[in-house]
């Protein structure tokens, strides 16, 4: 039987996918689409990348598809669905709100990664010590590619207002997903060599990091649906409290803030929302 950390980080997953399947249901087909697809990407997506790197393997959760917990696949969808839903309110370019997409996916992965390896919630093979404090620098590559991937492939057709927009969008993004997460991994691990490979990873990075702050994109253009918030709020809660109830996250101590800063930087990102929460009903 899992222990109680994963099964109410399983909990926490599914509860975010409750959100998402709400404003799902009430904003059409090619929404649901979306999220179905990208649970089902998310789930492919590992299975696929276990078997081509061999550089890490999960945790025994409750609700396993092979040797990929389900809840993760779901995770994937909740937070490609939430980043998507926040930059689809910025004025920036249509095609460029994927590389924002992959950013706000390694703001959470940022604070995840590192605390879920002490868990025991997946297992890089390298002890706690190396790189990322046991967690591997290419990680932090393939979360932004397999963000923006999907979010690329779907945004291809989706504007489209005919069928093909709102059937063939989420399959397309499913396709140019995987083919965008295993091309890139291909790419860092087997083409680039291990001398150069984590600063191409930080330059890249980097780059995407800068070309977002350089154009200076204007949030809330119109309303955003408080999910887009809630993904993210969620899981650093939990690495938050989870962490310090079992003193993970003070090993070491960077870690507990590296966990506040991103959580800070999800609040500053998503202050409007968050204010209307809190308003709620004055």
């Amino acid at each position: 039987m899992p222990s109680v950390y994963f099964l109410h980080f399983e909990f926490i997953i599914y509860v975010q996918f409750a959100l998402c399947l709400g404003h799902a249901l009430k904003h059409g087909t090619q929404n649901l689409l979306k999220l179905g697809f990208g649970i089902l990407f998310g789930v492919m997506l590992e299975l696929a990348t276990i078997r081509q790197l061999n550089a890490y393997e999960y945790g025994q959760f409750f609700i396993m598809v092979l040797d990929v917990p389900l809840c993760i696949g779901v995770a994937w969808s909740c937070i490609i669905y939430s980043a998507m839903e926040f930059s689809d309110a910025s004025n920036l370019p249509y095609f460029l709100r994927p590389v924002l997409d992959g950013l706000l996916g390694l703001n959470i992965d940022l604070a995840l990664d590192a605390v879920a390896i002490r868990f025991g919630f997946w297992d890089w093979g390298q002890g706690l010590q190396a790189q990322y404090f046991g967690v591997p620098y290419a990680n932090f590559w393939a979360w932004f590619w397999v963000v923006f991937s999907f979010s690329l492939g779907y945004r291809l057709l989706a504007r489209r207002a005919d069928w093909v927009g709102t059937w063939l969008s989420a399959p397309l993004a499913f396709l140019t997903g995987l083919v965008g997460v295993l091309g890139t991994n291909a790419f860092i691990v087997f083409v680039v060599p291990a001398a150069i490979r984590s600063g191409l990873i930080g330059v890249t990075l980097a780059a995407a990091l800068g070309l977002v702050i350089y154009l200076r994109p204007k949030f809330y253009q119109h309303p955003v649906a408080p999910l887009a918030f809630w993904i993210p709020f969620l899981t650093h809660a939990y690495v938050l409290v989870a962490g310090i109830i079992s003193g993970y996250i003070f090993q070491p101590v960077f870690l507990f803030i590296v966990g506040l800063v991103m959580l800070a930087i999800s609040f500053i990102l998503h202050w409007k929302t968050i204010r209307q929460i809190v308003s709620f009903g004055k």
